[in-house]
């Protein structure tokens, strides 16, 4: 281990991963992981079980659904709304099995009624952007053509969203992006609006919260620009397309299919002035964007199942206007 580096935010002892002599990586366990729960036969409200999405590439999806959908008698069987869910993390930490992401999918999955695919896309810095922006589209077009009996039964694939929790919201965008200039080609599958939950955005001049909130609690400043030095490509910097979100022609193909997009924003966020540069940016160009406001850190609805109900009632609103 003496010859292995830490590479870690600096204003703490987290080492986010490690890296070995031979240059490949180690990440410790910072977060807790859990199994997913497939049977059946429990008395649990959310079932989920994984699947293999690209074996090659090592990614996968955890399914949630509700319990009781899948146990009604077949005449009552009902599809659901699908939403595909990327995990937070700075595209370098995280999965579909810790626990915190795991349980809010669950919470997904039952307050909202939807079959959640939650999805494990190839981490940076092994696989620098866009590889993870790929595989976010790559799921859209295994669930059109799976042939996996919790979706062909109980997914509704002519209602779906693309969501996404700080770098997932970040991915989120992005698969969306990719997903507008292949409609035709991901039929059945229609994709009628994004949810970019405190999204994962940058730009190199610094903003006033992100100077304010610089040692916020869940995530900070140094963390943030680790996590962008580690997941952009090699010589970008944060004023790169996939990090500063306003460059680019991305939100002219957004306005063009017609998506509803949804923004949520905490003021305790360190990106809050970029989230809502950027939700007022959608708005000029008029795409049909809903923003809700709400005290609080980056994530906390990861941790607070309080705030999650709260986020979950505005997200079911806006599904319910577009």
């Amino acid at each position: 281990m003496s010859n292995n580096q830490l590479v870690a935010n600096e204003d703490s002892a987290v080492p986010y991963v490690i890296v070995n002599p031979d240059g490949t990586y180690t990440r410790p366990i910072i977060f807790p992981t859990c199994p997913a729960t497939p049977n059946q036969h429990s008395d649990i409200p959310v079932l989920s079980k994984d699947v293999t999405i690209n074996a090659i590439n090592k990614t996968g999806a955890r399914i949630h659904i509700r319990n009781d959908i899948i146990t009604s008698p077949k005449c009552q069987v009902k599809k659901l709304p699908v939403f595909f869910y990327y995990h937070g993390g700075g595209f370098v930490v995280g999965s579909s099995c810790t626990k915190f992401v795991h349980d809010f999918c669950d919470q997904l999955a039952a307050q909202l009624s939807v079959v959640v695919v939650s999805v494990d896309f190839r981490p940076a810095p092994e696989h620098r952007l866009p590889a993870a922006y790929e595989d976010g589209v790559e799921v859209l077009h295994w669930v059109k053509s799976t042939q996996d009996p919790w979706l062909t039964k109980f997914a509704d694939l002519l209602n779906c969203y693309i969501m996404g929790t700080s770098a997932g919201a970040n991915l989120a965008y992005h698969a969306g992006l990719r997903a507008s200039i292949q409609v035709d080609d991901l039929e059945p599958l229609k994709i009628k609006g994004l949810i970019l939950h405190h999204l994962f955005i940058g730009g190199m001049e610094r903003t006033d919260s992100e100077i304010r909130l610089a040692s916020a609690k869940t995530l900070n400043l140094s963390t943030s620009d680790l996590f962008w030095d580690f997941c952009l490509p090699v010589g970008a910097n944060r004023d790169h397309e996939y990090s500063n979100l306003i460059l680019g022609n991305g939100l002219d193909r957004i306005k063009e299919v017609g998506w509803g997009v949804m923004m949520p924003i905490r003021y305790g966020d360190l990106m809050s002035d970029r989230q809502i540069g950027f939700a007022k940016t959608m708005e000029l160009k008029g795409i049909k964007t809903k923003c809700f406001y709400g005290e609080g850190e980056h994530g906390v609805e990861y941790f607070d199942k309080a705030k999650a109900k709260e986020l979950l009632d505005e997200i079911s609103s806006f599904m319910s206007s577009i």
